[in-house]
């Protein structure tokens, strides 16, 4: 038998031992067995310097400080001036 679910918002927080403690108290009586479904905001997306300082501390890259890896110098190649 299905029993109908009736949906309440409340909002709270999630401490460091990952317990939830609500704002408020909750408009029911209990004890009762409940579901509970937890909303979180999205990630905010990564902003270009956060992903730059990650990129460059992290050893994948490492292999771009071995000297052979600058192959270049000032002295390579003509100065491109853009023209707009």
């Amino acid at each position: 038998m299905k029993h109908s679910l009736k949906a309440i918002e409340v909002e709270g927080v999630i401490d460091e031992q990952r317990q939830l403690h609500l704002d408020e108290p909750l408009p029911v009586s209990g004890p009762s067995r409940v579901r509970v479904i937890i909303l979180m905001p999205e990630q905010a997306e990564v902003g270009e310097d956060e992903w730059l300082r990650a990129a460059a501390n992290s050893p994948s890259y490492d292999f771009l400080k071995e000297p052979q890896q600058d192959s270049y110098t000032l002295a390579d190649g003509k100065p491109f001036h853009d023209q707009r």
